[in-house]
């Protein structure tokens, strides 16, 4: 087992049995894992498939591509009400898992499948957003933080964008992207926890400010 998986999941009370559970799942599916964002992750031939992680009152199986999954049964959920790839299930037991194990399986394998082929998800033009000139800039000094910002899922970058286009100056453009360089090439989102300590992984709920 990688050893980074291995001390997530020993420190997943109380949800190690599920999340274990969910892991067994996606390994056999032929996926590869990773810790990414603070989560285990599991992808194919270098594109990210799903993601596995825990909430307060749940632990949880996220794909990345879920808008582009049939979804017969009606499992799957958005995790927020602007999330446009993205999608999971929620679960509480292991009896749960088993009972939705025919279910996950052909989404995983479906997931997979599109992974493999290529296939996005495409953007409507309401929420496609430019890149500004002042990001491009920073692009063309260092291509190691256009790598770690393509390597940003869809909704990280959007969340980005907005934030960087809605300063009305250059200057002020310029000094957000600036504060955020650090988090981007960590792999970090907006509002993704950075000091480990959030109950809502991997989105920051303020534990940091009772350090």
């Amino acid at each position: 087992m990688n050893s980074d998986i291995a001390a997530y999941l020993h420190d997943a009370a109380p949800w190690r049995a599920e999340l274990e559970r969910l892991r067994s799942m996606l390994l056999a599916c032929g996926l590869s894992e990773e810790l990414k964002w603070r989560q285990p992750c599991y992808s194919i031939n270098g594109g990210n498939v799903a993601i596995i992680g825990t909430l307060k009152d749940c632990c949880t199986i996220g794909f990345f591509k879920g808008a582009l999954l049939s979804d017969p049964e009606g499992v799957l959920e958005k995790p927020g009400e602007n999330t446009l790839a993205a999608r999971r299930i929620k679960f509480t037991s292991v009896a749960e898992i088993d009972e939705q194990e025919s279910v996950l399986m052909a989404l995983i394998q479906e997931a997979a499948d599109n992974e493999k082929q290529g296939k996005a998800v495409e953007k409507p033009a309401s929420q496609s957003l430019d890149v500004p000139e002042e990001l491009q800039a920073e692009f063309d000094v260092d291509p190691s933080f256009q790598k770690a910002w393509e390597k940003l899922t869809p909704g990280r970058q959007r969340a980005y964008l907005m934030h960087f286009s809605s300063a009305k100056q250059s200057a002020t453009r310029t000094s957000r992207i600036h504060k955020v360089i650090p988090r981007i090439m960590d792999g970090y989102g907006m509002n993704d926890c950075t000091c480990g300590l959030s109950k809502r992984m991997p989105g920051c709920d303020g534990s940091h400010k009772f350090l």
